[in-house]
């Protein structure tokens, strides 16, 4: 929102009415003064030249105009401009355990959500930071966050499968972790799991509250398919089928202002991730305009000397 950092000196802004007071006084002062004189060439210079009054009274509003801009100058204004030239940290927090080898989506579910990812990292703005924090059984940093999305780009490619378990609590951590590391930025994770949290050290909820702790927007994809997949099969010969645990998901989306997404083939996927491109937001910030008054104010102070002392000394 609008508003001023020095709020206080805009009361010097009660001088001006004074100031209109007291040079409407000075000419009403100046007119009787006149009329009490027999002298005509003394009346016809206090009151006649109508043109020279204009002016004098035009030199008057600049000169009051003056002392308003620098006034709201001092008092420092600012006004929410889009957030461009800070940009925003998005971290990629990527499942790559053991069920994100499933074959559902060709060639198989890692591959298409790294493929699907680089869309993504393609559509951010130069001023945007780009990081990858991967996680099974635990948590590991993929790619640090960067400016330089080509090179977090070919880490993406680099990502593996692995047979470990599914730790959502610990990857998201860690991805928010690395969304603080650079400063005075939005901040935006992209969590994709297609499983249920069962393993790590840090639960989906702790880390919910270090995400709005830090107020970190995270964005949360289920990835999953329309019948059941199976993952292979147990000592007893028993089908494992692939679990994706919406509700998880649906709750830290909603918890940290973001929203979640369910996708349920590749190009789901795919219109998935630009979807959230487009959805994520620069953040308005204040920006100080004071300079703007200063330089409105010393233009009209020139602007007045030029009329009383430029060229052909128009006012004398």
């Amino acid at each position: 929102m609008a508003g001023f950092d020095n709020q206080y000196i805009l009361v010097f802004l009660l001088v001006i009415p004074l100031l209109f007071y007291l040079y409407n006084k000075v000419l009403t002062k100046k007119k009787k003064a006149a009329i009490q004189f027999s002298n005509l060439s003394f009346i016809k210079s206090a009151l006649g030249d109508k043109k020279k009054t204009k002016r004098d009274s035009f030199l008057f509003y600049i000169s009051i105009s003056v002392i308003v801009l620098m006034i709201i100058g001092f008092a420092d204004p600012h006004i929410p401009l889009e957030q461009t030239k800070e940009g925003v940290n998005v971290v990629l927090v990527i499942d790559n355990s053991g069920s994100m080898q499933a074959e559902d989506y060709p060639p198989n579910r890692l591959e298409s959500a790294k493929k699907s990812a680089e869309i993504l990292l393609d559509s951010l703005q130069p001023k945007d930071n780009a990081g990858i924090v991967t996680f099974e059984t635990g948590a590991t940093t993929t790619a640090y966050l960067s400016p330089y999305k080509d090179k977090v780009i070919d880490k993406l490619r680099d990502i593996l499968p692995k047979e470990g378990k599914t730790a959502i609590g610990d990857g998201l951590s860690l991805g928010i972790d690395m969304a603080t590391s650079v400063p005075n930025k939005k901040k935006v994770v992209i969590l994709l799991s297609d499983g249920v949290n069962n393993a790590g050290v840090i639960t989906p909820r702790e880390a919910v509250a270090f995400a709005k702790l830090n107020d970190i927007q995270v964005y949360t994809i289920g990835l999953g398919s329309e019948n059941k997949v199976v993952l292979g099969y147990d000592f007893f010969g028993r089908a494992q089928y692939a679990e994706l645990d919406e509700v998880t998901l649906k709750a830290i989306a909603e918890n940290t202002g973001g929203k979640y997404f369910k996708s349920i083939d590749s190009k789901t996927l795919e219109n998935i991730y630009k979807n959230i491109s487009q959805d994520i937001k620069r953040e308005q910030e204040d920006t100080s305009i004071k300079d703007w008054f200063f330089a409105a104010s010393l233009g009209l102070f020139f602007l007045q000397i030029y009329m009383r002392y430029g060229k052909g000394r128009i006012i004398q």
